[in-house]
């Protein structure tokens, strides 16, 4: 079964290009929720409201997650760009 442990694991393995740090130990993930079917739901913060990486890292970030065993659905949230609206239907499309 998919938990946030294994959720933040998976995380780990996107970084961002510009800082060469992943998006968990930058703090870019927020609200992360796990329900019991294995639906997963994140928001992705960007340092800058403006970082041109931001959905190239969200789109990373949902594919890591989808690969767990046991994930159902994953919802990403990018919020806090200037671009939000647009980025999150490419994202969610």
């Amino acid at each position: 079964m998919v938990n946030k442990e294994k959720v933040l694991e998976a995380l780990k393995k996107v970084s961002d290009p510009h800082m060469g740090l992943n998006i968990v130990d930058m703090g870019l993930v927020k609200d992360l929720e796990v329900d019991e079917e294995g639906n997963v739901k994140f928001k992705i913060i960007p340092t800058n409201p403006m970082c041109m990486s931001a959905l190239h890292m969200a789109v990373q970030a949902k594919e890591e997650v989808k690969k767990l065993e046991g994930v159902k659905k994953v919802d990403v949230k990018i919020e806090g760009h200037v671009m939000e609206d647009e980025l999150n239907k490419i994202l969610n499309d």
